[in-house]
């Protein structure tokens, strides 16, 4: 008893002589770094902004870690915070912007800006009576006019199609919705798809609410579609994954060096338990959505179908600063169910390298071909029911591999699409035809088995790119380009008539990965 007790007693002595050196070390460096800002500031040749320095030693200190500790000011975390928080404060239009000019693409239903009797359509020609119109002013400066605290009121010019000079409209700005549920529609009358861009407060009632209206369509098998879902909260993912795995299995779970590990278990509720599901996922699925991919996977409960997804498996305390500013700070890693690591190897301080992933990845041939990934054994493991074969290493590979397709757009598509000349056809279009537009396309299925993009609207986009001196490199690739062009504008009229599942509808009618998961769950 006496050795135990001495024992003890040593362990703590040492501990202590440990911290007490660990607080000396700490604190030395503090006072280095506090005399080098005080110094700085006094004596450097030129007057310098304390405040920016210590944003730079912090990117400085935050840079030589991991690839996604970060620092954000505090307009930057503000707005990545309504991001995943689901709501901002604004006027309640989506726009795009069209020769110079702010065209109302749709006002958010029941926002404020509907409730004054703003209309698609509309062009928003003045903010406050400042011009934004004509003025070369930015999106983003444009953007910051129109949003402001719940209940001010901002005073818009307005330009109608059929009505003399600029109407006014005062709006009172409100709480915003930002849905992070892109689409929700039959793909055939057995099968529904849901596809969500991000994991925010707000997505498990938009996924629950969505499959609900499916299920009473006739829904008995489910496609999600986590296609460049770059993640977002972990409590988001951890819920929804509910939705589909029984009580008690285990999502996922964390461990780090020093913070406790946790481990996160579905809670059976209510939502998709038994029927059949597919998963895809492609090069930029990351973080909450490999997650959900990954405890999917593990207990058999559907088939993931894409390519190997990006692999960001780091977890990020946020560490709010008192003027507004944040840290995320990485401080443990996610494991899937079968003990998979999720994030992919890097080299500390390297972010250049690790930005350069999926480029590399395209270069090796693994977004090509399946078999330009060979993994030792060490990365193997088994899922929990069936005991099938599944690969660590960062990311989450696919049960059904599905190249990139390379050939789908041509070159010549690409330049027209990166001048913007394909948006704006469809935006003349539509200021030029909704009322006929609306008026003659009353039923979504109708429309979509029915209409036929204007050849004026493609050769329109012919002519513009030649004024850019954008042109085919022969009449193949021009073509070639045709059935692309009359396939996204007719989806881009769709989504401005109706929304973005009708967008997703028409967009994924020829798409191979959605085409193989009904494929998978027809068998």
């Amino acid at each position: 008893m006496t050795k135990k007790l001495i024992s003890i007693l040593l362990i703590l002595f040492a501990s202590n002589i440990v911290l007490k050196a660990q607080n000396e070390v700490y604190d030395k460096a503090i006072r280095k770094l506090n005399m080098a800002t005080i110094m700085t500031n006094i004596y450097y040749v030129d007057s310098v902004s304390i405040e920016r320095q210590v944003e730079d030693a912090i990117n400085g200190m935050l840079s030589k870690l991991d690839p996604h500790s970060q620092y954000s000011n505090a307009k930057e975390t503000k707005r990545m915070n309504e991001s995943l928080e689901g709501s901002f404060e604004g006027i309640g239009v989506q726009f795009n912007m069209l020769d110079d000019t702010l065209i109302v693409i749709q006002p958010v239903s029941k926002g404020p800006s509907e409730r004054v009797g703003i209309l698609a359509g509309d062009r928003i020609v003045s903010v406050n009576d400042t011009a934004i119109a004509g003025v070369k002013m930015s999106r983003e400066e444009i953007m910051s006019r129109l949003r402001g605290p719940k209940d001010t009121k901002v005073k818009l010019g307005i330009v109608r199609n059929g009505v003399e000079g600029i109407s006014y409209f005062v709006v009172k700005r409100d709480k915003i919705p930002v849905n992070t549920l892109d689409a929700a529609y039959m793909v055939t009358p057995e099968i529904g798809l849901i596809r969500f861009s991000s994991f925010g407060q707000t997505t498990l009632d938009e996924v629950t609410q969505a499959m609900d209206k499916l299920k009473e369509k006739g829904m008995k098998k489910l496609i999600i579609d986590l296609q460049q879902n770059g993640g977002g909260l972990l409590g988001a993912a951890a819920e929804i994954s509910s939705q589909f795995l029984p009580k008690g299995d285990t999502i996922v779970y964390t461990k780090g060096r020093n913070v406790p590990s946790k481990v996160f278990l579905s809670t059976g509720s209510k939502g998709w338990q038994s029927g059949k599901m597919a998963v895809l996922i492609d090069e930029y699925t990351a973080s909450a959505a490999e997650i959900l991919t990954g405890a999917i996977q593990d207990h058999d409960r559907g088939i993931v179908i894409g390519r190997r997804s990006f692999g960001k498996g780091l977890v990020q305390q946020p560490v709010e600063l008192p003027d507004g500013s944040m840290i995320r700070l990485t401080i443990a890693r996610y494991y899937t169910p079968s003990g998979r690591c999720i994030q992919k190897p890097y080299t500390k301080g390297d972010k250049e390298s690790y930005s350069k992933d999926v480029i590399n990845r395209y270069n090796s041939g693994e977004l090509i071909h399946a078999d330009s990934i060979h993994f030792p054994d060490s990365l193997r493991y088994k899922t929990r029911r069936l005991g099938r074969t599944v690969y660590g290493g960062g990311g989450i590979m696919p049960d059904y591999f599905i190249p990139l397709d390379t050939t789908k757009y041509t070159k010549y598509y690409r330049e027209l699409s990166a001048k913007s000349l394909i948006i704006n056809a469809n935006l003349h279009n539509l200021d030029k035809n909704r009322k006929k537009l609306s008026k003659q396309w009353k039923d979504f299925e109708e429309f979509k088995a029915q209409y036929e993009v204007p050849d004026e609207m493609i050769e329109r986009i012919f002519k513009e790119g030649e004024k850019l001196n954008i042109k085919p490199k022969n009449e193949e690739e021009r073509e070639l380009t045709i059935p692309a062009l009359r396939r996204i504008l007719k989806a881009l009229t769709a989504r401005d008539l109706w929304d973005m599942s009708e967008y997703f509808s028409i967009i994924y009618e020829d798409d191979p990965m959605v085409l193989k998961a009904v494929e998978l769950l027809n068998n």
